[in-house]
């Protein structure tokens, strides 16, 4: 590993310090490109306009003539977080807006697949539905779109994928990252458009005379929700992204939060008031992801949809001990996969540029969590395959990849399908996680051609692991309120968590829980515990260290401990 210290602007830096940032937040932001302290303001009024989202006005306009009509909207969602919360945004949101006969439907993971199907399209028909909206997915729905149209239904798709060279023919399209769309947050996730398409409609509804600026209804409500999805989903945190998670968090520490998330935080043993980044990213998404992977997306749903407690603490329960099924589902995943890859190679020998691994019992709804986990074991590009269990796709797999900086997962996969016509059935995603469907008869062929393209794109040095840190922490920053500080800061994807980096002494070190390194160090001359979670190698007597801020509690004591990400040997 080889531990790099960001660049800190220092013209950047002391204007933000002279502006009154506090001197370690003024040289972390501007480590992260700010540049003055306008760009931390997160106030509503500095969003960006709706006006700028190009279709949102046209669907506004569609969703504001369905509501007059008094015509049934259904809300196709998908089965991820980001879904689970761009759903619950457009029932909720509608339904403040005036809405009457509005409904929702998700597509099963294993038996349905991804996106709006021609099959999805009848089942939203046989509802009773006039209109169907699209969330967080549709942009490649062609076909499913396409069906919709020939049973009579219009089709508004909100999503923010990558289209690809054929676009649905909806009646609308509302996203930022389709051809002509002036939206500067290209990196806005599926339940920041629905929101964006809800702001629209607000302002189309009042241009209509439905309520005047006085007494319409308060969208920031949602915001909570919408801070969930864009955190969960590790969308780029661009200054936009920054300001949707710092108000939804703002709210949340308040108290004013939907019951549904109250509950996922009292589920999780998290402080609602206390709500950070960590939480939403760390806690409360991957208990409505659970749902999607191992059973139902409408629980998750509706514990975000409803407004009872005793309802909503029941549902967050329910997606609690689906979520410790899944972590025990993936713990032995995990160990299967990594006997699997390290049989790929002899030890002290280098990974192959990707890696690829299937196993027949391996559960199709966790395949992206393995992948992610042997990524960062091995930095290597890698894709992970289940057997389908879908109806009458027996003898396919279904893959799921992630990668590493300098290797675009989905360009690659369109490269395989290029060379090797036939090999993948259905592909896509984006340039960190991608995920495919083969027939079984092709992996060995997929994996040969996976790690053709590695060997030709990925170098040494880009197969080396980089980890960026902020250089040195001064003493006098070791503090637990400056690790409040910290915490309460938006960090995220593009937005880095501050971790810290210098060479220090070793104390001592040992193992607790038989997989986790407790060290006592000495930094700048003073005694700090330190722990390494999932690390059991020892460290040398010196090292330099990466390491993260926490704060502890030990009898009404809180101290600062330093919690390891790297080490340079």
């Amino acid at each position: 590993m080889k531990i790099i210290t960001r660049d800190v602007p220092p013209r950047a830096a002391w204007a933000l310090e002279q502006a009154g940032v506090h001197p370690l937040l003024a040289r972390l932001y501007a480590a992260r490109g700010v540049s003055a302290k306008e760009e931390l303001d997160d106030a509503l009024a500095h969003l960006l306009p709706p006006a700028t989202l190009l279709g949102a006005d046209r669907a506004a306009a569609l969703l504001a003539d369905a509501m007059a009509a008094g015509r049934r909207i259904c809300i196709v969602a998908d089965y991820d977080c980001d879904g689970a919360t761009a759903c619950a945004v457009g029932v909720r949101g509608l339904r403040l807006l005036g809405a009457t006969n509005v409904d929702y439907l998700v597509p099963d993971r294993v038996v349905d697949g991804y996106g709006l199907t021609p099959v999805i399209a009848r089942r939203v028909k046989e509802t009773g539905a006039d209109l169907l909206v699209t969330v967080d997915n549709g942009i490649a729905s062609v076909d499913g779109v396409r069906a919709a149209n020939d049973l009579g239904l219009q089709v508004l798709v909100t999503d923010h994928h990558l289209p690809g060279p054929q676009l649905p023919a909806a009646a609308v399209i509302v996203n930022p990252n389709q051809p002509d769309c002036r939206f500067e947050s290209k990196s806005i996730a599926g339940v920041g458009v629905m929101f964006y398409v809800l702001l629209a409609l607000r302002a189309e509804l009042r241009a209509r005379g439905r309520f005047d600026a006085a007494n319409q209804p308060k969208l920031d409500a949602l915001l909570p929700v919408v801070a969930l999805g864009t955190v969960a989903d590790v969308v780029k945190l661009d200054a936009n992204n920054r300001r949707l998670v710092a108000q939804g968090l703002r709210r949340m520490r308040a108290g004013a939060v939907p019951a549904g998330i109250a509950a996922l935080f009292r589920a999780a043993g998290r402080d609602v008031r206390a709500a950070t980044t960590f939480d939403l990213g760390f806690a409360l998404g991957p208990r409505i992801n659970a749902a999607g992977r191992l059973s139902d997306m409408r629980l998750g749903i509706e514990c975000l949809l409803t407004d009872e407690e005793a309802r909503a603490t029941e549902l967050a329960q329910q997606l609690d001990g689906i979520n410790r099924e899944r972590k025990g589902i993936e713990g032995e995943m995990r160990e299967q996969a990594l006997q699997i890859a390290e049989a790929l190679f002899e030890d002290g020998e280098e990974p192959p540029p990707a890696l690829c691994v299937f196993d027949p019992d391996f559960h199709e709804g966790v395949v992206g969590i393995v992948a992610s986990r042997l990524k960062d074991r091995f930095h290597r590009p890698t894709f992970v395959f289940a057997a389908s269990q879908a109806p009458g796709h027996e003898h396919e797999l279904k893959g799921s990849g992630r990668s590493i900086p300098g290797f675009h997962l989905r360009d690659a996969l369109d490269l395989v399908a290029k060379r090797h016509p036939g090999v993948l059935l259905r592909f896509g995603g984006h340039a960190m996680a991608a995920g495919c469907t083969i027939a079984e008869e092709h992996l060995d062929t997929f994996e040969q051609a996976l790690q053709q393209v590695a060997q030709e794109w990925l170098d040494a040095a880009t197969l080396l692991r980089r980890l960026h840190t902020d250089g040195p922490l001064a003493p006098e920053y070791r503090r637990a309120e400056l690790v409040d500080t910290l915490h309460q800061q938006v960090w995220g994807q593009g937005f880095a968590p501050p971790v810290f980096s210098e060479e220090v002494e070793i104390v001592s070190q040992r193992l607790v829980g038989e997989k986790h390194l407790a060290l006592k160090i000495r930094h700048q001359g003073q005694p700090v515990d330190g722990i390494w979670f999932g690390r059991t190698e020892p460290l040398p007597a010196r090292a330099r260290i990466a390491f993260r801020l926490d704060a502890d509690e030990w009898q009404g004591v809180r101290r600062v401990r330093f919690l390891l990400e790297g080490v340079e040997l």
